[in-house]
C-alpha cells in the first residue's frame, strides 16, 4: 500500500487471464468474438477520446451536460459526509463536476488497471488537494469487499458514460445487485443510460464519416498483431456496427472481407468471407425498461435526469 498525504492506494489483486488464452478462446469460438477492453492500448485510447468530440457521437457530450446543469440539483439529495466511489477512474469533466458541486469526505476510484488508476487518482489530486482519495485496484465485474479504511459514512456509487450498456441485461443485473450489496442500505448510485431512439441516430454514432470508429474497431487487430505475435491484415476486414432492435443493442463486428488464415501466439485461426468478429455490445434502455432493472436488484428510483432530445438519462437510486 502505498500511502501519502491524503492518498492511499489499496491492490486487492484482481484475478486476470492471461491475454493470449482469453483471445484464443474467442478467437476460437463458433461465434468469433474479443473482449471490448482490448480496444484500449495507448492508440485505442487517443481514437477513443476523438470519438466522443465527433458531432455523430452524442452521449459523452450530452451526459457531460446533464451533470454540470444538474450538479447542484444532485448534491441537495445528499446531507453530510459522502463517499463518492467511481466504478472506472477518471479525471474527465464529469467527475469533476460532481467533486465540485458535491465536495464529498472522500472519492475512491475503483478500476483494474493499476497504472491507469494511480495516474488519474493522482492528477485528481493535485488538482483537489482538500479531497482524501482512496484508490482501488480491482475488478467491479466482481463482488468487491472495500477495505475497512476507506470510510463509508454515506456512499454513493458513480458510474458514467452508459458502461452498464456493455453488459449483457443479465450482466447488468448482475452488476447492480453488486453494487446494491457494496453500498449497503444507505447507499445510492448515480448512473448514466443511454436510451432507446431512431436507428438511424444510434448507428450513425457508431459509424461515423470520418472513420474514426472504423479506426478505433481495427486498432484492436493492430494491438493483438503487438502483443501476441499476429499477423493480422488490417485491409483484410471491415468495421461493420448495426443497432439490433430485436435485443436493444448496437453491435460491433470485424467482418472478413476474403477467406484468410490469421497466425496468433502460435496458433492458426481461419476465416470465411461474410465471418465476423463481435468485439462490443452496447445496450440501450427506456427509461422504464431501467427503472424496472434497477428495482428488480435492490435499488428504488429518486431522481431520473434527461436532456431536451431525449437521447440519455441519468439516474440517481437509493438502496430499497
Amino acid at each position: 500500500m502505498l500511502q501519502l498525504s491524503n492518498y492511499q492506494f489499496f491492490d486487492l489483486a484482481p484475478v486476470l487471464r492471461t491475454m493470449r488464452e482469453e483471445v484464443l478462446e474467442g478467437l476460437l469460438a463458433p461465434q468469433k468474438t474479443l473482449s471490448p477492453k482490448y480496444f484500449y492500448d495507448e492508440r485505442g485510447s487517443r481514437l477513443f477520446d476523438e470519438i466522443t468530440h465527433l458531432p455523430e457521437y452524442y452521449p459523452t457530450r450530452t451526459e457531460t451536460a446533464l451533470f454540470e446543469t444538474h450538479s447542484a440539483e444532485i448534491a441537495q439529495h445528499f446531507s453530510g459526509d459522502v463517499t463518492l466511489i467511481e466504478y472506472g477512474s477518471g479525471s474527465s469533466r464529469k467527475i469533476r463536476a460532481l467533486l465540485e458541486a458535491m465536495r464529498p469526505a472522500a472519492y475512491v476510484p475503483l478500476d483494474i488497471s493499476g497504472e491507469h488508476l494511480e495516474a488519474s487518482a493522482k492528477t485528481l489530486q493535485a488538482d483537489y488537494d482538500w479531497l482524501d482519495i482512496y484508490a482501488v485496484c480491482a475488478d467491479y465485474s466482481q463482488e468487491i469487499k472495500l477495505p475497512e479504511a476507506i470510510p463509508l459514512n454515506q456512499p454513493m456509487a458513480f458510474f458514467p458514460g452508459s458502461s452498464i450498456g456493455n453488459f449483457t441485461p443479465e450482466g447488468a443485473q448482475a452488476f447492480l445487485v453488486r453494487a446494491r450489496a457494496l453500498m449497503g442500505d444507505q447507499g445510492k448510485l448515480l448512473i448514466g443510460i443511454d436510451r432507446k431512439k431512431d436507428k438511424a441516430v444510434l448507428e450513425l454514432a457508431y459509424n461515423d464519416a470520418a472513420g474514426v470508429t472504423a479506426a478505433f474497431n481495427l486498432n484492436v487487430l493492430t494491438h493483438l498483431n503487438r502483443e501476441l505475435d499476429g499477423n493480422f491484415e488490417l485491409d483484410g476486414f471491415a468495421h461493420r456496427a448495426i443497432y439490433n432492435e430485436q435485443v436493444g443493442s448496437i453491435q460491433m463486428f470485424l467482418q472478413s472481407l476474403k477467406p484468410q488464415q490469421v497466425t496468433l501466439a502460435g496458433e492458426q485461426i481461419e476465416f470465411a468471407v461474410g465471418e465476423q468478429i463481435h468485439t462490443e455490445n452496447s445496450f440501450k434502455y427506456d427509461p422504464e425498461q431501467f427503472a424496472e432493472l434497477a428495482a428488480k436488484s435492490g435499488w428504488a428510483q429518486e431522481l431520473h435526469l434527461t436532456d431536451a432530445q431525449d437521447y440519455f438519462s441519468v439516474f440517481l437510486l437509493s438502496a430499497a
